[in-house]
């Protein structure tokens, strides 16, 4: 039963012994388990390197409650067996590069993957999507391909951070403009996704552990992508998105909270305001009306002792609000 936990069928007899009737002597124990008291000595001193006995005076042993040792064992196991899963990956992910870079030398069709048709995109977006370990860059801008809900951008980016993913995200105005979309990605830049934005982007890009590109073909359409693989493209690619990365804004203020900082609400209405987001694409963000907006927008300014809208930008970013 605990074989896996690498305790033999005979260590564990002995233990569940200890367990019946901890105050029993090693002879006591051999004669109740039908073998000699050398073969529990030796049986006991693996148990105590186990964690399941511990030594006591006068050459006396005592189980360690079950949950508390075996739990501790499995943990172990646990780890030791992810360990070796990961090195049997980065085993796989060296052999397949190296497999890849000599098929290239004959055959550079190799390079790249391309890839038509809404099902077959769908499909393999997917199977490169769940192979991401390390690193997850994109240039964030429409159209997107299929349905698209906050929560489910939720659950797989906070997945992702919860396997230490490195996540960094360049949007356009128009990538934030599916209602509450600005506030989710706002909320996960406090919980460590690294997001970005700008007034335009070329087209729409993946990046997965720096050792795969995914591109748009066609400027405007998302099914039809051309997968890039390790090679001197693919580092032109990477060189391209830290291009973009370099030029684009935070979303989320790296400045310490103030005391006279407004409430949550107002800064996300500003955040927007200096992403460059018209009243109305504000409004959709909030489930408010355009004309809300406009009069929330005049009240902050007022607050402020200001006049036009580019004031109030420049002083937010001053008082690092933003």
């Amino acid at each position: 039963m605990l074989g896996t936990l690498g305790i033999s069928e005979f260590d564990e007899r002995l233990y569940r012994a200890y367990l019946a009737k901890p105050d029993r002597t090693a002879r006591e124990i051999a004669e109740h388990l039908g073998t000699t008291p050398s073969r529990i000595q030796h049986a006991v001193a693996r148990l105590v390197e186990l964690g399941l006995l511990r030594r006591e005076r006068h050459g006396q042993y005592r189980p360690v409650s079950p949950r508390t040792a075996l739990s501790a064992l499995l943990a172990k196991r646990r780890a030791e067996t992810e360990a070796a899963f990961a090195a049997v990956g980065d085993t796989v992910d060296d052999l397949a590069s190296e497999y890849r870079a000599n098929r290239l030398q004959g055959n550079p069709n190799e390079l790249v993957e391309v890839i038509t048709g809404e099902a077959a995109v769908t499909l393999r977006v997917a199977e490169l999507t769940q192979s991401i370990h390390t690193h997850f860059w994109v240039l964030d801008r429409p159209p997107y391909l299929g349905p698209y809900s906050n929560e489910l951008e939720e659950t797989f980016t906070m997945d992702l951070l919860g396997r230490g993913v490195d996540i960094r995200s360049v949007y356009t105005p128009e990538a934030l403009e599916q209602p509450g979309r600005f506030e989710l990605i706002s909320r996960l830049s406090t919980l460590g996704e690294q997001a970005r934005f700008l007034p335009s982007l070329p087209f729409r890009l993946r990046i997965m552990d720096r050792r795969v590109a995914l591109v748009a073909l066609i400027a405007g359409r998302y099914d039809r992508i051309v997968v890039v693989h390790r090679s001197g493209l693919l580092d032109a690619i990477l060189e391209l998105f830290d291009t973009y990365w370099q030029r684009a804004q935070p979303i989320a203020s790296t400045a310490p909270n103030t005391p006279d900082q407004p409430s949550a609400e107002d800064l996300l209405l500003l955040k927007m305001l200096q992403a460059g987001y018209k009243d109305q694409a504000i409004a959709r963000q909030l489930g408010t009306s355009a004309r809300t907006v406009t009069r929330r927008i005049a009240a902050i300014a007022s607050q402020l002792g200001l006049d036009t809208r580019f004031q109030v930008g420049a002083e937010v970013v001053k008082r690092g609000w933003i």
